[in-house]
């Protein structure tokens, strides 16, 4: 905040950086942020809630975020995300219990032609099938340090 001058209209940037550095956003840190740049803390909350990027929450080890916009929906999405919350017992936005993964949902991954997409920790992948999806998954969860 103080590289950029604790201007209210680098908020964004902000919670980036606060993110990057804790991994979420929780409320200490909302109402640190908005203290500092002197902005409600309903508006610092209302942008950390808005944006798919931004977690209140602590993520997973790892992530797998499902787009929902309407050309993944029609193509698959919704059955995609249905078969990792019933194979992990988690909804969207939420995180298993021993800290191995997240699931979440982006409106739209602007990857359209290759519906439905899902990113994999930090690589997007198109045509994806529910099978596809717990495949990944498992992958992971099997290689868990437990």
């Amino acid at each position: 905040m103080r590289k950029l001058g604790y201007r209210s209209d680098a908020l964004i940037e902000t919670l980036h950086t606060v993110q990057e550095n804790f991994g979420h956003l929780d409320l200490e840190a909302l109402k640190y942020v908005a203290a500092c740049l002197r902005q409600p803390l309903s508006r610092v909350y209302g942008v950390a809630t808005f944006y798919h990027f931004f977690s209140l929450q602590p993520k997973g080890k790892h992530c797998c975020i499902v787009c929902t916009g309407t050309a993944c929906y029609i193509k698959g999405a919704g059955e995609v995300l249905s078969g990792l919350e019933g194979r992990w017992g988690v909804k969207a936005g939420e995180t298993t219990p021993d800290g191995m993964l997240s699931v979440g949902t982006a409106r739209c991954l602007g990857a359209c032609g290759a519906a439905p997409v899902v990113v994999f920790d930090e690589e997007m992948l198109g045509k994806v099938t529910p099978e596809m999806a717990l495949a990944r998954t498992e992958e992971w969860m099997s290689h868990a340090d437990h």
